[in-house]
């Protein structure tokens, strides 16, 4: 059984951090982070526009950092 959680990290390395603007040595705030992953698509957060493939990254992260 394969670690999918792992392989989907390392698949696109810092792409979350790459569209949000940050560098890769900050850390993303957790509010910012939840923000995104409990927002409806097409809204603005922070003046952030949600897309699928953002609130995607993001529900991924905000799980993760759960456990």
């Amino acid at each position: 059984m394969s670690n999918w959680m792992a392989e989907a990290f390392h698949k696109h390395k810092g792409a979350l951090h790459r569209q949000l603007g940050y560098r890769q040595s900050e850390t993303l705030p957790p509010a910012l982070i939840r923000d995104i992953a409990h927002a409806n698509t097409g809204t603005c957060v922070r003046g952030y526009t949600v897309t699928p493939l953002l609130k995607k990254r993001a529900m991924l992260v905000y799980n993760a950092r759960k456990r």
